[in-house]
């Protein structure tokens, strides 16, 4: 079976050593010194000022709207993960979707601009697939409309834009630790900003807004994260280099064969990535139609792609709907293809071979 993704797991042993070490102190959660280590060596890799790390990427997208006080509407992407979308209106506030770019599928800045109210207080856009968005223009468009940004930063893990992390622009950044991710504490997230105020608001937000045993800052929820947790994140960073060089070469071989066997398939664009990630490897059929078709054949033969992103958000159940014709568009016609450390050259062959032959 050839999954979308496949978890990296460090050698057994070096991830049993530090349950060793959590066995002889017996502390288990409550920012033990595990956590604080993996958010020391996170904020050095990845450059930023604040990092908390949280239990998972989606309520560190919540404490990140609830620590910028956002009500009222909140200009976002309909090309993402649910949780984008869910984490807005679970905070009572509206989604109002802008539709995307058709190059690189981020939040299309000229539509986030037609949509500003007097009731929008915040723009919440996903850097997708580790693709940045125009983080400059978005810059501009919220310091005129004097709104806060939030990135889901979910799939954009060591990606730099302009030769800085992509994590310091916007107020807010967020991420997501999952074990689907490239880098992965089984479950997890964090919350990323470089403001001194904010930083101290996330603090205890996340931790049911304690100043102490006795005493509260103010509203927090438990967002903390375990030992144990963290002690898989540490086993996994030292070979992060190793997972991205990995990622990238297989990227390259499915290109190089695609191109081989004359197949000319669409795919975002990710140039405006000062380095990228390699997170994932879509492609965009001429059709649904055609994508059913390939994946249907892939599927016969145990090999399982994924529809990210499908349906486009604007169709949720709980959401105003609006027409969005690129993102629907694309939301239909994209699959990720297969894509992990591991993953050997003879399989993405494989898979080549499978959609080359189902579009002939």
């Amino acid at each position: 079976m050839i999954n979308v993704t496949k978890s990296f797991l460090p050698p057994i042993e070096e991830y049993t050593s530090y349950l060793k070490k959590i066995w002889e102190s017996g502390h288990l959660t409550n920012h033990g010194t595990f956590v604080c280590e993996l958010e020391e060596k996170l904020k050095k890799l990845l450059g930023v000022k604040y990092l908390f790390y949280v239990n998972n990427g989606t309520i560190a997208i919540q404490i990140a709207l609830k620590a910028l006080a956002i009500k009222g509407k909140v200009i976002t992407t309909p090309f993402s993960y649910v949780a984008t979308s869910s984490s807005i209106v679970w905070q009572n506030a509206e989604p109002v979707f802008a539709d995307i770019f058709p190059d690189d599928l981020t939040i299309d800045v000229n539509e986030v601009e037609k949509l500003i109210t007097h009731d929008t207080s915040a723009i919440l856009a996903t850097h997708v697939y580790g693709i940045p968005c125009h983080v400059k223009e978005l810059e501009l468009i919220a310091k005129k409309h004097k709104l806060k940004i939030i990135y889901d930063a979910a799939h954009a893990f060591g990606v730099e834009y302009d030769g800085t992390s992509i994590l310091n622009f916007g107020d807010i950044s967020t991420l997501s630790f999952h074990a689907t991710k490239l880098f992965h504490t089984v479950e997890g997230g964090a919350i990323v900003t470089n403001d001194d105020e904010l930083a101290h608001r996330i603090s205890y937000m996340r931790n049911f807004g304690h100043n102490g045993q006795e005493a509260f800052w103010g509203l927090g929820i438990n967002g903390k994260a375990s030992e144990l947790h963290a002690a898989m994140g540490l086993s996994v960073l030292p070979y992060f280099d190793i997972i991205i060089n990995s990622r990238k070469e297989i990227s390259l071989l499915y290109q190089q064969l695609f191109d081989e066997c004359k197949i000319k398939l669409e795919r975002p664009s990710y140039k405006n990535a000062s380095t990228y990630n390699f997170a994932y490897f879509p492609i965009m059929f001429k059709s649904e139609s055609q994508l059913l078709k390939v994946r249907g054949a892939l599927n016969k033969e145990s090999i399982f792609p994924r529809r990210y992103f499908y349906p486009s958000l604007n169709n949720l159940p709980y959401v105003q709907h609006s027409p969005l014709p690129v993102s629907e568009n694309v939301s239909a016609r994209i699959l990720c293809l297969p894509l992990y450390h591991d993953l050997s050259a003879a399989d993405v062959k494989i898979i080549v071979d499978i959609i080359a032959y189902n579009l002939r």
